[in-house]
């Protein structure tokens, strides 16, 4: 295991190293620079080109970029062009708020998945399958934004049950009570964003494994219908299951960029989304560098678990 995992970690050096190549070119494509997002209608276009040589923006690119990736090889990802306020600190601020979003609202809609979809699969085709199917065909259509308005509309607005926007209340910074009433409604709205295609990915799995001899074999010996379900299929789907949960890693940094945005949750999706509308370069060439490298982690992590999972697995 130790040797796979050494193996595993060799070979995302040249995937980190694609990631970095691929962010910095397509930055450089944009139809804008860094200058764009800082200039005024005030400055000549003599200013702006001694902007340009002033950030080192007329230097060929192959110098551009590894004078950036030495940058980032030390963990200085560099300034806001607005805030002139370092990005790393920033991040080291607003991911544990992401997390602290994403992260139970991924818990409770992955376990939620798992016994709605063994349920809705020991029903196929009645109508508890059908009902739990259909939900989750609804939620899948839904576009998350809404669902988050209507909620806000609803919860916050008409009934005033909880917070509309923010995470704290000003002046209740560090108030449990306060962090848990702003939490409520996007943590609801993930939930639902999130639940639909585990829910459909657990019944699946579990359709395939009732369909096994090994079923047929625990009926014969008189396993009544939630033993074979709970104690047998169970285990052959979480293995699978087990990659959903390594590659749901990205989503503990942006998998609430949309949730956040709407909310004013100030986590990473929110300072991305700022950050791409005021043409802050740094920073979005920040944030898709860390949420490539969590998707290639994401892989070597699910790789792992369903190592742990099933040791009949030789690497």
């Amino acid at each position: 295991m130790t040797k796979y995992i050494v193996k595993r970690l060799i070979q995302t050096v040249p995937l980190l190293f694609l990631i970095t190549v691929l962010c910095f070119t397509l930055m450089n494509l944009a139809p804008y620079d860094a200058v764009d997002a800082i200039a005024n209608s005030k400055m000549t276009e003599a200013q702006r080109e001694e902007k340009r040589e002033e950030l080192g923006l007329l230097d060929p690119l192959p110098v551009q970029y590894i004078r950036w990736l030495g940058r980032v090889a030390r963990g200085d990802l560099g300034n806001s062009l607005l805030n002139h306020t370092s990005i790393s600190k920033d991040l080291l601020i607003r991911i544990p708020n992401t997390i602290k979003l994403v992260l139970p609202s991924y818990a409770t809609a992955y376990i939620l998945a798992i016994v709605l979809g063994l349920y809705s699969a020991s029903f196929q085709g009645k109508w508890p399958d059908k009902l739990i199917d259909g939900f989750s065909t609804l939620g899948l259509s839904l576009p998350s934004f809404w669902i988050a308005m209507i909620f806000i509309y609803f919860f916050g607005y008409k009934w005033k049950i909880f917070p509309l926007q923010g995470m704290q209340t000003i002046g209740k910074e560090g108030d449990f009570l306060d962090f848990i009433r702003h939490l409520v409604l996007p943590y609801l709205v993930l939930v639902i964003v999130f639940l639909p295609d585990l829910c459909r990915y657990v019944r699946s799995s579990a359709i395939v494994e009732l369909r096994q001899d090994y079923v047929l074999v625990q009926k014969a010996f008189g396993a009544n219908k939630r033993e074979i379900l709970f104690h047998h299929v169970a285990k052959n789907v979480l293995l699978p299951l087990f990659t959903k949960l390594g590659m749901a890693l990205p989503l503990l940094v942006t998998g609430a960029v949309i949730t956040e945005s709407v909310f004013a949750w100030p986590g990473v999706g929110l300072y991305f989304v700022k950050a791409v509308d005021s043409l802050d370069y740094p920073i979005v060439m920040a944030v898709l560098l860390f949420s490539g490298t969590l998707v290639i982690l994401g892989n070597l992590l699910s790789d792992i678990l369903y190592a742990l999972a099933d040791p009949r697995i030789a690497f």
